[in-house]
């Protein structure tokens, strides 16, 4: 089976429209095979991809050092090739010295000041250049006498909510900067009593990061969500919704968060509502939507390439297709059948890179539990077409914030299967990682020693051990004694029942609930930081950058 296409192609939010795209996707099949047995030994993905220019971010934009202290500047850039990056300091060419005064980490990416003095001071340019294109963006350093910050800041924080209430939770130095309880009352009550619910305790589901101005939350027993204003650290309105809002999403092109309900805890009447001008405006409302039956919804992914998205998908219940939408009119454009591949979605991924989805399936007939799971199918994002199965993997695909690397947990070998995706748009497998666990969440996190590497940070469903993995080197390292998880039937709203929350391409601590705390993992040196006990079921927990 070959399948080719040529096709011109504009990619919405790059700094420049970009030409045509050539794309070339090829299978070897078993010969005789049904398509609904078809089994794909070798998948070729070429989508080739003109060159974009860098993109460029760096972390602190500004920061005041006492002499004698270290201090780091970060530098994170994507581009098509990978952009070089240099540094300079006041306009000038900075060149490190061979002690560690000044040293350049991981290809330039970090900038590392051993020990500050006055002449440090100055503004640090970091300059990202390839073949087609350059940015540049500066961090500034001032030392000072006293640099103590004079009013605790508000960024940098994990909001976890738990049956406690909701913590707010400086990683670095394990601080509790606030505590909302349960009783506690700005304009509600944060959790006020349930006649349904057998406990005493806040019932959470999801929540979601809107620009580091609002979190929104959903209270799924109350059919409402709650909405945290960041600055102020506190509950500024309660949003009411259809019964039993389990899922959130936030769709940054458009901002309007998407929330899926489930009308009921057994799911008998799912449907979805938007609230749009998310993070603008004083009053939120959630819009309900024409779609029922929803089971879940997918919204392709930004990142500094790619800032704007326009189609979302979703899943119904029980049917073998997926429905895309547009994110603008609210209106469905099409239905792409999954019925020859006896796949009903489960959840959907997607690289940039190749131009490709990929759908986690299970089977269509609900007899088949003993048949093994059907594999993920490719789906080109260009023509809407069903490519074929991706080698004979199955199961949830997870893809870096770059688009280069494709990971997916393989529960029957206890490996994780890594793919990359070259500059040239094709999809390779690159190695298989040896995994002990039941993967629950999976996240990734740029490297600290190699730029345009990274780890995977794993947690475990059923037991106490986190995985560490360097797709670079391909090394395993595996922290045990966390303690044990939220069971799945404490956590009845899908998804994993034990997450993994990572600080940012810019962070080094990562945060994962046990049944009864939290753990805070310092992911640079992979080592657990600390416990904060008394958290019960903090399993939904969102990340707060700059404010």
């Amino acid at each position: 089976f070959f399948f080719f296409v040529f096709s011109l192609y504009f990619l919405s939010g790059v700094n420049s429209a970009l030409g045509a795209v050539g794309v070339l996707f090829c299978a070897s099949v078993l010969p005789g095979d049904t398509n609904s047995r078809r089994r794909v030994h070798y998948v070729c993905v070429c989508f080739s991809l003109p060159a974009v220019p860098p993109v460029i971010l760096v972390y602190p934009e500004t920061q005041a050092q006492e002499p004698g202290v270290s201090a780091s500047l970060r530098c994170y850039a994507e581009g098509i090739p990978d952009p070089k990056l240099t540094w300079l300091k006041n306009g000038l060419d900075l060149k490190p010295r061979s002690s560690k005064q000044l040293s350049l980490i991981a290809n330039g990416s970090e900038l590392l000041i051993g020990s500050v003095r006055y002449e440090d001071t100055g503004a640090y340019t970091c300059i990202a250049k390839n073949e087609v294109g350059v940015d540049e963006d500066i961090s500034s350093l001032f030392v000072e006498d006293s640099a103590k910050k004079t009013r605790l800041s508000v960024g940098n924080m994990f909001y976890i909510f738990s049956d406690e209430g909701i913590t707010v939770l400086q990683p670095s130095e394990c601080e509790v900067r606030r505590q909302m309880k349960r009783r506690d009352r700005v304009i509600t009550e944060i959790c006020p009593p349930v006649s349904s619910s057998p406990s005493d305790s806040c019932v959470w589901s999801s929540a979601v990061n809107v620009r580091d101005k609002y979190i929104y939350v959903s209270q799924p027993p109350l059919s409402r969500l709650l909405l945290l204003d960041v600055q102020a650290q506190k509950v500024v309105q309660v949003v009411a919704t259809d019964p039993f809002p389990v899922k959130l999403q936030y769709d940054k092109s458009h901002d309007q968060v998407w929330v899926l309900t489930w009308g009921s805890a057994d799911r008998t009447r799912p449907s979805l509502q938007v609230i749009p001008q998310a993070s603008v405006g004083e009053v939120h409302h959630a819009v309900r939507t024409t779609f029922q039956r929803v089971n879940d919804i997918f919204i392709p992914p930004t990142n500094l390439i790619i800032t704007h998205v326009r189609f979302a998908f979703l899943f119904l219940k029980n049917e073998p297709a997926v429905h895309k939408i547009d994110l603008e009119t609210l209106h469905r454009v099409k239905t792409i059948s999954l019925k020859n591949y006896s796949c009903v979605p489960q959840s959907m991924a997607y690289t940039h890179m190749s131009g490709v989805y990929f759908i986690h399936c299970q089977n269509l007939h609900k007899n088949s539990f003993k048949n093994p799971p059907p594999p993920q199918l490719l789906v080109d994002s260009v023509t809407d077409t069903v490519i074929g199965p991706n080698l004979n993997l199955s199961g949830q695909a997870f893809v870096s914030q770059d688009g280069r690397f494709v990971v997916t947990p393989q529960t029957q070998t206890s490996k994780l299967t890594v793919q990359t995706v070259s500059f040239q748009g094709e999809l390779r497998l690159n190695q298989e990682l040896h995994n002990p666990l039941a993967v629950s969440d999976l996240v990734f996190q740029p490297s600290f020693t190699e730029s345009n590497q990274h780890l995977v940070v794993a947690t475990s469903g059923t037991g106490t051990d986190l995985l560490f993995g360097d797709l670079s080197s391909g090394s395993v390292e595996v922290i045990k004694s966390l303690k044990y998880p939220i069971s799945p039937k404490d956590w009845p709203w899908g998804g994993p029942n034990r997450v993994v929350v990572s600080s940012g391409p810019f962070g080094q601590y990562l945060v994962t609930p046990s049944s009864e705390s939290i753990f805070v993992l310092n992911g640079k040196q992979r080592t657990p930081h600390c416990e904060v006990s008394d958290i019960k079921r903090g399993n939904t927990v969102v990340w707060v950058g700059e404010v």
